[in-house]
């Protein structure tokens, strides 16, 4: 199988020329082919990952997108966090999030902890 790590821009290039040819000619499930696609694919994340890293949401931001995407309201957020001044006073960035809060945020939306934990300062 013809691979390697993928160390520099160049590497990355060859990587991408590579598995660009797969997605006219899709391999076969369980043949060398599709096994050599996979290693392809995971080498170029890995490094993706590590040449341009994304840092997580802002907390508010998160927030507001899983409201988005759930079609959930500040009602909702009341109901969540407790209360609706709390809602609004959080939306509005008035109020921070409490451990409490960004536990429940993410056990019952999904919000990913990494964005809440950045109002903490550990992202």
């Amino acid at each position: 199988m013809d691979v390697r790590a993928l160390r520099s821009e160049a590497d990355y290039d060859w990587a991408l020329g590579e598995i660009a040819a797969y997605f006219v000619d899709l391999p076969a499930m369980g043949s060398e082919a599709a096994a050599r696609f996979d290693v392809l694919a995971d080498l170029i994340e890995a490094y993706e990952r590590r040449a341009w890293p994304i840092a997580p949401a802002e907390p508010l931001d998160a927030i507001r997108y899983a409201m988005e995407l759930k079609g959930l309201t500040q009602t909702d957020l009341a109901s969540l966090l407790g209360s609706r001044s709390r809602a609004s006073e959080v939306l509005n960035g008035r109020r921070g999030l409490t451990p409490s809060m960004m536990a429940k945020l993410h056990r019952y939306w999904g919000v990913p902890a990494e964005s809440l934990l950045r109002t903490l300062g550990a992202a």
